[in-house]
């Protein structure tokens, strides 16, 4: 994984191992107020001066606790020196209770007290609270604090030292079998400790690898979708419009050569843009200008396009050769198998944040079959431009397409896609040149 990848997904899991070292703090709280508790239940058995240690080094360290929660709770991340600073004090404070009962008691108190198992529970929290290098450094400091605790209270204390752990039990000595398994068992739990920190790191850097890869790869087959839509367009226009251009021919040979060279113009405009999936309202325009000169061509009086741009509309971005095929439709399934033609209306308004597209015509309408959502002329046009909408707004886009109405005639298609600026107005040459 890449420095880049890497600084990524850190932040990431800064936040849950922030998330986790509050959980932690407050269990070392109960915690806390458990042994707090048990130690006044006790303070009447046990002698003076462990009762004054249990006082001077719990209420220090519930203090602390307590101080995180009023301190930092309302934030949504602990600072980082504190994640790295409560492990350290953990350690240091269970060292300091035990070597305190040795000292003010018997060093046999202070070593074979049970606090000792508290090294193992702040080694079993650094997994899901630290990073690997702090979970080295606390598992060091565990074995290298208790062993210069047992040293001292051997030396200091006066311990009797025992041949055997059995003759040590028997004579209440210290047998340095004894701690010396102690000591290894704390370096056995660090490891695993710092082994199964590094291991869910890996863990969780790989997940966001293979996230990050599938993601790019559904991008990918994404815009592979989409260019394969389009290009589906591509052909199906210049099939009709080469009939026109075959019809042409045989009545009207001049006009047939002025198809061609409109034709042309179209193609070195649209294929200027062909890479991209949104283009600004006035390119589409202009794309939609040149297909209609080539129609009123081979139509004549008989075909009427109309434009109605909303200007605050005129700077929307919008899906590149969307509005043609559209067109397209009306003039193929609706003007002409009309005797008298007719009209194809096209209007672009502005509504809030989203941009609303209509294209009716009241030529001959589309019946229905096989259900509403099966119309009679949704070919490779239409079909196409509902999937195109689909793969780039996904559920925030809306498309319906359909007979407009007992009554009315014609047909009708209603596009709503989110308004994103172009930063290009369209010219009012481009609009006059449609309508």
């Amino acid at each position: 994984m890449s420095a880049r990848e890497d600084a990524g997904i850190r932040p990431l899991l800064d936040q849950h191992r922030s998330r986790a070292e509050r959980l932690l703090n407050d269990m070392r709280a109960m915690i806390l107020l458990l042994l707090g508790t048990a130690a006044a239940f006790y303070a009447s058995s046990l002698p003076a001066a462990v009762t004054r240690v249990n006082l001077l080094v719990l209420v220090p360290i519930l203090g602390w606790t307590i101080a995180q929660w009023a301190v930092f709770h309302r934030r949504d991340r602990l600072p980082r020196w504190l994640t790295v600073a409560n492990p350290l004090i953990d350690v240091t404070w269970i060292t300091l209770l035990v070597g305190a009962y040795g000292l003010v008691d018997t060093a046999q108190l202070g070593l074979r007290s049970p606090m000792f198992l508290a090294y193992f529970a702040v080694l079993a929290a650094r997994p899901i609270t630290s990073s690997t290098r702090l979970t080295a450094v606390t598992a060091t400091l565990c074995v290298v604090e208790y062993a210069a605790l047992s040293v001292m209270l051997i030396v200091v204390g006066g311990v009797q030292l025992a041949a055997t752990p059995v003759v040590a039990a028997a004579s209440g000595g210290i047998s340095l079998l004894d701690e010396c398994a102690k000591l290894l068992l704390l370096a056995v739990a660090g490891g695993v400790a710092v082994y199964a920190t590094a291991w869910q790191e890996r863990l969780l850097l790989s997940y966001h690898a293979q996230m990050r890869d599938r993601e790019q790869l559904q991008t990918e087959l994404a815009r592979a979708q989409l260019r394969s839509l389009e290009l589906q367009l591509h052909p199906h226009f210049l099939f009709n419009t080469l009939n026109t251009i075959t019809a042409l021919l045989h009545t009207d040979a001049r006009r047939a050569e002025r198809v061609v060279a409109s034709l042309s113009e179209l193609l070195r405009f649209s294929l200027r843009g062909a890479a991209e999936q949104v283009v600004a309202l006035e390119r589409e325009l202009e794309v939609l200008r040149r297909y209609v000169e080539i129609q009123q061509m081979r139509f004549s009086d008989r075909l009427t396009v109309e434009l109605v741009v909303d200007p605050r509309a005129a700077r929307a971005l919008v899906p590149s050769f969307l509005l043609q095929p559209l067109v397209e439709n009306s003039i193929h399934h609706g003007i002409a198998p009309r005797a008298s033609g007719g009209t194809v209306r096209v209007v672009v308004e502005r509504l809030a944040d989203d941009v609303r597209i209509t294209v009716t015509d009241d030529g001959v309408g589309a019946a229905v079959v096989a259900g509403p959502s099966r119309l009679l002329g949704e070919g490779v046009g239409l079909g196409n431009t509902r999937a195109r909408l689909r793969h780039l707004y996904g559920d925030r886009h809306r498309f319906d397409a359909g007979a407009r109405g007992a009554g009315v005639g014609g047909f009708e298609v209603l596009i709503v896609i989110p308004f994103r600026d172009s930063g290009v107005p369209t010219p009012p040459a481009v609009l006059e040149g449609v309508a």
